[in-house]
């Protein structure tokens, strides 16, 4: 279709479709065979049972009489049986359609519901009216042009499709219905998850447990309440005027997959013990987890061009029904097997973590399976009018589960008996750095997480802040802070530390001031804490560095 003449119409509450070739635009297969189109798509809309409505405007050269309007709805006898079907003609596909259901529009002055009239002098037919549309159900209802046995299609054309008069549907398709609403409901709760994360972190800091598997939880739950703000802002100009921000909706897209693979991730890493059991990952791990997120990053990327370019706007489709999304799945099921195993083999050395590791796997399962499974239930067993919205609410309400989920069993509170970790950020580093470290691996000291740490007031357990552990698990040497009298050092203590739990081996930033000194003797640092650090060092004091 090709444009007759600009034409300056207004711009407020329309949809426009670009008159461009058809054959360019819709992959139309008639117009493979033809080097002029008789018959083409313009575009679909799913109309609500009694308040679907269509306006219209067409210009066209009189010498291009007479064109039709063509109203197919999602019945197998109807728009499946002509579109994409290069056996009929454009005789055959006008056939399908029932003129006493008013389904085509012929565009003359001879059809008085066409409102055609002669636009003044110019030899140009104008056709304004509309048409509303009732059913029994809400239906897809798709629009086409024909000219058969003609010199082909040649016009410009103004269209607003509409259900109702209410702001939440009048723009909306009816598949579409309630998706603003559910975003901006989704965005009010995932901003609380996000201030209420940042509140734990706060608290995780002050205690040194704030590690990166919790930093990656906050960045997925950040990125996803801005996916969440893009999309909103997309339905709300959607709203106003039927067209929207295209950009806006790829953004929030892109977003809501950067949440979603950074959280896999986060999953994935705490699976294999990263920051509760161990202190990094093995070469070799680091490099199969990489070439996964690349491989499932590239999945994604290659999804967004098949959806942008290959979609066929005659057909409603679903992201995932594509071979990129046959694809992502795949990976997701891959992605929970390694799961599995890497939560089995964490168990297996370090039993101590049940309580943490058990509902871990158990809640997280039903998240790995509900992307799947959500994706073949909307291929084969959702409506394609109720598509769209459905899949819209399931598919942030499991984001939302993952998310509530993970902030629950890694609140810093005493009665959570699943809070994972143990070792504070400031011995992970102590830790890889001693020569038993790298010579055995990256494995924690084997410490069953106590909960008694998070007292009722706002002060830290210096107890268990600085107390080395050995393979039991018990504290190699107890020392009473309010004992003023005596130094927790002598040569006995500093030699009897095995190396490997030796992990105080440099000055520490007190984490309290005044109340906390610290100092460094043969490479081990000692932290006491009272109000009145002047006593007297003797023999031990050459070499003592304070800080």
């Amino acid at each position: 279709v090709t444009p007759l003449r600009a034409s300056p119409l207004p711009a407020e509450n329309r949809l426009y479709i670009p008159t461009v070739l058809c054959a360019e635009l819709w992959n139309n297969p008639s117009c493979t065979y033809s080097p002029r189109c008789d018959w083409v798509f313009l575009t679909r809309f799913c109309f609500l049972t009694t308040e679907g409505r269509l306006d219209f405007r067409f210009r066209y050269s009189k010498s291009r009489c007479c064109q039709n309007i063509l109203l197919y709805f999602d019945d197998s006898s109807q728009w499946p049986a002509v579109y994409k079907k290069p056996d009929k003609n454009c005789y055959q596909k006008e056939e399908v359609l029932r003129p006493e259901n008013n389904q085509v529009i012929n565009l003359t002055t001879r059809y008085t519901w066409s409102g055609c009239v002669e636009d003044g002098d110019e030899e140009v037919l104008s056709c304004v009216g509309g048409r509303s549309f009732r059913s029994v159900r809400e239906r897809w209802w798709y629009i086409a042009l024909s000219k058969c046995g003609g010199e082909g299609l040649q016009l410009e054309y103004e269209m607003k499709l509409t259900n109702g008069q209410s702001f939440w549907t009048k723009h909306f398709s009816a598949d579409e219905f309630g998706i603003l609403e559910t975003d901006i409901t989704f965005l009010v709760i995932f901003s609380l998850v996000f201030l209420l994360s940042c509140y734990f972190a706060y608290n995780l800091k002050g205690r040194q447990l704030f590690h990166t598997t919790y930093k990656m939880f906050m960045t997925a739950a950040g990125v996803e309440v801005l996916s969440l703000v893009f999309h909103c802002i997309y339905w709300d100009l959607y709203a106003h005027d039927g067209i929207g921000n295209g950009s806006l909706k790829l953004m929030g897209k892109l977003l809501f997959s950067v949440s979603f693979l950074v959280f896999l991730l986060m999953l994935i890493l705490l699976g294999k013990g990263f920051t509760v059991t161990r202190a990094r990952i093995s070469p070799s791990g680091s490099v199969k987890l990489s070439i996964y997120m690349t491989v499932y990053t590239i999945t994604y990327i290659i999804l967004f061009i098949y959806e942008a370019e290959f979609f066929d706007p005659g057909e409603v489709l679903y992201a995932y029904d594509s071979p990129a999304g046959y694809g992502l799945m795949g990976l997701q099921l891959l992605a929970y097997v390694w799961f599995c195993y890497a939560v089995l083999v964490s168990l297996k050395h370090y039993p101590e973590k049940q309580p943490f590791y058990i509902p871990f796997f158990t809640t997280y399962t039903l998240w790995f399976f509900a992307v799947p499974v959500m994706a073949l239930i909307a291929n084969f067993g959702i409506s394609r009018w109720a598509r769209e919205k459905i899949v819209n609410g399931i598919q942030l309400g499991i984001h939302l589960y993952a998310h509530i989920v993970f902030l629950v069993i890694t609140r810093p509170s005493a009665a959570n008996k699943n809070f994972p970790y143990h070792v504070r950020t400031s011995q992970i580093g102590i830790l890889l750095s001693s020569p038993v470290g790298e010579a055995t691996g990256e494995g924690f000291p084997h410490h069953a997480y106590g909960n008694s740490s998070f007292l009722g007031d706002s002060q830290p357990n210096f107890t268990e802040l600085f107390s080395i552990q050995s393979v039991s698990g018990r504290p190699t040497r107890h020392w009473s802070p309010s004992n003023r009298d005596s130094l927790p050092l002598n040569p006995c203590l500093i030699f009897d530390l095995a190396t490997r739990y030796n992990i105080f081996q440099r000055t520490l930033r007190c984490p309290r001031t005044p109340m906390c000194r610290c100092i460094c003797l043969f490479d081990v640092a000692v932290v006491w804490c009272y109000v009145d650090v002047t006593a007297d060092m003797g023999p031990y004091s050459n070499g003592l560095k304070r800080k």
